[in-house]
């Protein structure tokens, strides 16, 4: 066992083309619900050794202690969010863990064959994903665990658990980015 493998999955990840179809979607075909949204989320970083600036409205509810997140992509900047001719994927894209210590998990998943292909943040949070030669197109991600990053989570759990099922939509906060 390693310190990934110990750790419960933390979010499932999905790309959408457009996120407030997506989210009533999930709210009304699903029952996944209520959501949070983050619109015009900047993240400053690296993909595959190359400066980039990613632009995304991000959609975040959870089933029990499962986050769900959606993504629409607003930049054409280079990003795992994109295919090499610039079109966004679409569907699963990646799998997340919590971390403690983002620099020890990324110095360990190097140690067992992952290849970080993207470590970026914005002030309120850090992110790496990395990649498996043997499970190519699933990206793997560490989440830094800030306060701020663990406190969200608990609180949209315990809205998730209230929530009856009416309003969509918890909060739409429009980050200006």
């Amino acid at each position: 066992m390693n310190a990934l493998t110990q750790k419960p999955i933390r979010q499932i990840a999905y790309l959408v083309e457009d996120l407030d179809a997506s989210v009533r979607h999930w709210a009304a075909g699903m029952g996944v619900g209520p959501w949070t949204l983050f619109r015009g989320a900047a993240m400053q970083g690296r993909y595959r050794g190359e400066d980039t600036c990613v632009k995304i409205d991000v959609g975040l509810s959870y089933r029990g202690e499962l986050q769900i997140e959606l993504i629409q992509v607003r930049s054409r900047t280079p990003s795992p969010y994109q295919h090499a001719n610039g079109r966004t994927r679409l569907g699963l894209h990646h799998i997340a863990w919590h971390s403690d210590d983002l620099d020890a998990d990324l110095a360990a998943a190097r140690a067992r064959g992952l290849q970080p292909v993207f470590e970026a943040g914005n002030g309120a949070v850090r992110v790496a994903y990395l990649e498996s030669p043997a499970e190519p197109g699933l990206l793997l991600e560490y989440i830094e665990a800030t306060p701020a990053v663990s406190d969200g989570f608990a609180a949209g759990v315990a809205a998730a658990r209230g929530w009856d099922g009416r309003e969509p939509i918890l909060q739409d906060i429009d980050l200006g980015a």
